[in-house]
């Protein structure tokens, strides 16, 4: 079956919010929230220093002067980072470091972080070795249905706020002189995992077949396959009007300081690429005569970052292998309370017992899903050059299959894991970060990920290690090493 027409046929089976696989019904929260939404996308108003009111300002209607909109030439190079956590900040510092540096704009969450860099600006990336990268040429944004009364009146991507109250649907916006051009062309989305795609349906109107976006959270993108077809169809339709997906992982360990501040605790790199597996031999021509790369070519070009551009499969394998770590490392420290080594401590205490059942459920998952016809597109895609290597396409899918299902099996999972763990034994993980801060953990989208792909390709076994792990970090269990080992083997 080609890949075009199994995305054809897989869109079917997909694209309602509740459907099932080998007799196996599926419900996949976040899809079936977004299958179940037809709202048009918000209009959204870009606030800078200057429509925060100072103490003795008066409210007032503003305009847009000419000059506060910034040339087509501009924001075609312009990079936004939506998020500014850890991931946001060493990204823009790195950016920012470029020789032909491109414009940046920040977007952060809420006005009160802008307020607080109208009153300290700058962003601070610490080393371990006591040095530091800090800069404050920024532009920074808050976006927002709220529309300011003091200042310009703009909407995302340096344009002027529409004095039209006409919507005007998602993937287009009406620009300067009413062309209707997509405005944000190079989009970094930074924020948490359960984040990254209501964050995307929010903008989705600023948003076109121009922009690239490219995610940089922990976790699997949600736009690779099973699921990321139905999403794309349903947001955007036919005919190629989305953006194109990015997917960064990012193997930097990187801890908080403070508000806009820092720690790179473990310098390592990012493997950058295209996100792939379903799209039409239509949207791939089309995405061929535009300027592909942009955005990627800066990520790779940025000092500090160490990015390489690597081929759609080996993007994928290579997040793949990243969720596998973080869904056993990060949740185990977060109840356990202890930096990353001390999981692969060999102390005879059964945690190690505990760490390979979760990696044998993980690594049964990964298999299974390698051997779905979802994944067809991701293993036959293009960027892999596999024309030269001639045979059929159902053979080429099983060679590539049986690497795979070697390279996830339990043994090399277990050698990947403990060799990471090696790396990072010193560092505290995010989840660990975030229970410490009060703050939501990624837990859903690790650990999670992995139970909703398991039910998805029908196993009947479930991940029971898993489901006990996330239960432990959502009701923000601390427990010892023997109670863990308890909890989990009953000894």
């Amino acid at each position: 079956m080609s890949t075009t027409r199994w995305a054809r046929n897989s869109i079917k089976r997909l694209h309602s919010p509740s459907y099932s696989t080998n007799s196996h019904p599926v419900t996949a929260k976040w899809l079936q929230r977004i299958l179940e939404d037809h709202s048009e996308p918000p209009r959204l108003y870009a606030w800078t220093a200057a429509n925060l009111p100072t103490a003795n300002a008066r409210p007032c209607r503003g305009s847009t002067s000419s000059a506060e909109v910034s040339s087509a030439s501009e924001e075609r190079r312009r990079i936004y980072i939506l998020g500014v956590g850890n991931i946001g900040r060493l990204y823009a510092v790195c950016l920012a470091k470029n020789p032909d540096r491109p414009p940046i704009t920040l977007v952060v969450r809420r006005k009160g972080l802008l307020t607080q860099w109208r009153n300290s600006p700058g962003i601070e990336v610490v080393h371990g070795d006591g040095g530091s990268d800090r800069s404050a040429d920024f532009d920074v944004e808050w976006w927002t249905e709220e529309k300011p009364l003091c200042g310009p009146v703009r909407e995302p991507g340096g344009g002027r706020a529409s004095s039209s109250s006409t919507d005007l649907g998602s993937g287009s916006v009406e620009s300067e002189g009413g062309s209707g051009n997509t405005r944000i062309r190079n989009l970094i989305v930074a924020t948490k995992a359960a984040h990254a795609m209501p964050q995307i349906d929010r903008v989705r109107r600023y948003l076109g077949p121009e922009t690239e976006v490219a995610f940089c959270q922990n976790g699997m993108c949600k736009l690779w396959p099973p699921l990321g077809e139905a999403y794309a169809r349903h947001k955007w339709g036919e005919g190629g009007r989305g953006p194109r997906w990015r997917a960064c992982v990012t193997t930097h360990g990187v801890t908080a300081l403070g508000p806009f501040r820092s720690l790179l605790a473990s310098p390592a790199g990012v493997a950058v690429g295209a996100v792939g597996g379903g799209r039409s031999e239509g949207e791939a021509e089309k995405e061929v005569e535009m300027e592909t790369d942009y955005l990627i070519e800066r990520i790779v070009r940025a000092p500090g970052l160490a990015a390489q551009r690597v081929a759609t499969r080996e993007l994928w394998v290579a997040q793949l292998e990243k969720l596998v770590v973080n869904s056993v490392i990060n949740p185990l420290t977060a109840v356990l309370g202890c930096k990353n080594g001390v999981v692969f401590e060999d102390g005879g205490d059964g945690v190690r017992d505990v760490v390979d059942g979760l990696l044998d459920e993980a690594g049964r998952t990964l298999r299974g899903l390698v051997r779905d016809e979802s994944t067809d597109g991701v293993l036959l895609s293009e960027d892999e050059g596999e024309e030269g290597e001639g045979g059929s396409e159902e053979e080429r899918l099983e060679k590539v299959r049986a690497e795979l299902v070697e390279r996830f099996s339990f043994a090399n999972l277990r050698k990947m894991l403990y060799a990471v763990g090696e790396k990072v034994a010193e560092n505290t993980s995010s989840m660990l970060q975030d229970v410490r801060a009060g703050k939501e953990t990624e837990i859903e989208d690790f650990n999670g990920w992995l139970i909703e792909t398991a039910r998805y390709l029908g196993d009947e076994d479930g991940l029971p290690a898993h489901e006990k792990l996330i239960a432990l970090v959502v009701d923000g269990k601390t427990l010892t090493k023997g109670e863990l080992v308890r909890h989990f083997l009953g000894r």
